[in-house]
């Protein structure tokens, strides 16, 4: 099944007085473009949520959001720094001293002071990995099913699309096999015009048709047009990563049509390879959504 780059996923869960959450946008690009934005303390888990993301996505511009509270006390620990503190604590009984004032300081005040409390963080590294993958690879399969959702009702458009080209083009050969006895008629007609009474030259009308035909022949377009929607039908149906490759196949019609166009001096040929460029041109706007 074909999928959009377009699609959204978000996901959060809680362990242990942890809280993870994630959300994945992703939207049209070229190639894959992963960009995360998440807090400093889990900054080296960044990669770790890249390798994920490009296991499982290969196309389309790729933001992820990560939100992470930790209340936990698992690995912290509230450290005194008494140097720090002697310090403080010596210097103030100076300034009493020299101010004359009470010297008696509350350790309650001290505790207040820069840096006298550190609280030390030995986090489990190793199971913040593995919760924050949990949550990532959640995510992840959310924002894939929305594109598979997307990729779907842009297929259906795909296949009636290319009905109503396949319509045109089969309409287009059936004007062209009038064209040669079209064209002998009115040759025929414009040398006797011009001749007259005079005798006509069978062989040279003959050797003028036959250049005509193979001028004007489109049998190898219109085959090669039909062989194109072909595999673009079967793309469709394909679980690979087809965007790039039915851009090729849009490019590849579109060349084709125009080389009918150019060929058929015909006017309602002229009007359906019209209408062929307008749908090839609606498909090929579809088709850069396509992962």
């Amino acid at each position: 099944m074909i999928k959009s780059m377009t699609g959204y996923g978000k996901s959060s869960i809680s362990k242990n007085l942890r809280d993870y959450q994630i959300e994945i946008k992703s939207v049209n690009h070229r190639y894959l473009d992963v960009s995360v934005k998440m807090p400093k303390n889990l900054s080296y888990l960044e990669e770790e949520i890249k390798k994920i993301i490009v296991s499982k996505l290969h196309r389309g511009k790729v933001d992820v959001f990560v939100t992470f509270n930790n209340s936990s006390l698992e690995g912290r620990n509230i450290k005194i720094n008494t140097e720090i503190a002697n310090m403080y604590i010596e210097q103030l009984r100076k300034l009493a001293k020299d101010e004359d004032l009470i010297s008696e300081i509350p350790v309650t005040e001290i505790t207040k002071l820069p840096d006298v409390l550190v609280i030390e963080n030995n986090e489990d590294e190793d199971t913040i990995k593995n919760e924050l993958r949990e949550v990532t690879n959640e995510a992840v399969n959310k924002i894939i099913e929305m594109r598979k959702i997307e990729g779907q009702k842009i297929a259906e458009d795909l296949i009636k699309r290319l009905e109503e080209i396949n319509v045109k083009v089969k309409r287009i050969s059936e004007l062209s096999t009038g064209l040669i006895d079209e064209y002998v008629v009115k040759l025929s007609s414009r040398i006797k015009e011009l001749l007259q009474d005079q005798e006509i030259d069978e062989n040279r009308i003959a050797q003028e048709v036959v250049i005509y035909a193979d001028k004007c022949s489109i049998q190898e377009e219109v085959t090669r047009l039909d062989s194109h929607i072909y595999q673009f039908k079967n793309l469709l149906n394909s679980d690979e990563v087809v965007g790039k490759k039915l851009d090729f196949l849009i490019q590849e019609m579109n060349r084709e049509t125009n080389t009918i166009g150019s060929k058929a001096n015909n006017l309602e040929i002229t009007n359906e390879v019209i209408n062929i460029k307008t749908q090839l041109e609606n498909i090929r706007e579809q088709v850069q959504n396509l992962e």
